[in-house]
């Protein structure tokens, strides 16, 4: 049987969504090893419906990196000779997915091999690595093949600061580029925050429309009416840039409307 099996598990990768590429590392490391599938009531194999279905407290696990579920189905198609190949694993209810530095949890995951596409869902999706949590409404989607992750619904990540307090990033929807870097490692290439975006900081709140942000330059844009507030002192304009290497933001104006850019400063006041 091919080993396709493991391919649920790339959606660790949505715990790695915004700089990790730890979960990335240990499935290339652990394709070589035995899955071990294990379940407190029964492992089925339906074989005019070509599925497995593990039930009660399943556990699929290979590596560094497993899926939990209280139903776990797998379905496969008949290759040449006795072969089998798995194109689809399903996980419904109490999803959890590890790998060895996050955890995310969901009600529904579906991995479909042959589209590439992982996507998870569930009414409290929300995933934790050491330096950040995740959550959505609506689902978190991975394309495989594309190093492409989507958050939808209500996204959020909340990242802490060294220095103690934290910054977050909220849109409707987060969505993430990953490449490989000079060591075959998947890292953060973009990152867009698309619909009513708010980014806080312990001293700054930021709101627009749209905002992207490049790795390779370091520097974020946002666009469409943008408020930065800190304290009672605001900056409004039609486009903001922040350069992140000198600490240096600059406003714009609208080039289709009078609308000025404006700041409003109170004496006294940080």
């Amino acid at each position: 049987m091919k080993i396709q099996f493991f391919a649920i598990f790339v959606i660790m990768l949505v715990l790695e969504c915004l700089s990790q590429a730890q979960a990335q590392t240990d499935m290339n490391a652990s394709r070589s090893e035995p899955i071990e599938i294990t379940a407190d009531e029964s492992l089925e194999w339906k074989r005019n419906e070509k599925i497995f279905v593990a039930h009660k407290n399943a556990v699929a696990k290979q590596g560094a990196v497993s899926v939990s579920a209280e139903t776990l189905t797998a379905n496969y198609r008949e290759a040449k000779g006795s072969d089998m190949e798995i194109w689809r694993v399903t996980a419904d209810t109490d999803v959890t997915i590890r790998s060895r530095d996050s955890v995310a949890y969901g009600d529904h995951a579906i991995y479909n091999i042959d589209e590439g596409l992982a996507v998870m869902k569930g009414d409290a999706l929300r995933m934790v690595s050491t330096d950040q949590t995740v959550t959505a409404k609506n689902s978190f989607e991975y394309w495989v093949v594309d190093g492409r992750i989507n958050a939808i619904g209500s996204a959020k990540v909340v990242r802490p600061k060294p220095d103690g307090g934290h910054d977050s990033v909220e849109a409707d929807k987060i969505s993430a580029i990953l490449k490989e870097n000079a060591k075959g490692e998947r890292v953060l290439y973009s990152l867009e925050a698309i619909g009513n975006v708010i980014i806080t900081s312990p001293n700054e709140v930021v709101t627009g429309a749209y905002g992207i942000y490049k790795a390779d330059t370091n520097i974020a844009q946002l666009t469409g009416g943008v408020i930065i507030k800190r304290g009672p002192n605001i900056l409004q304009g039609e486009k903001a840039t922040v350069d992140l290497n000198t600490n240096t933001s600059r406003m714009f104006s609208s080039k289709t409307s009078d609308e000025r850019v404006r700041g409003v400063f109170y004496p006294g006041s940080e």
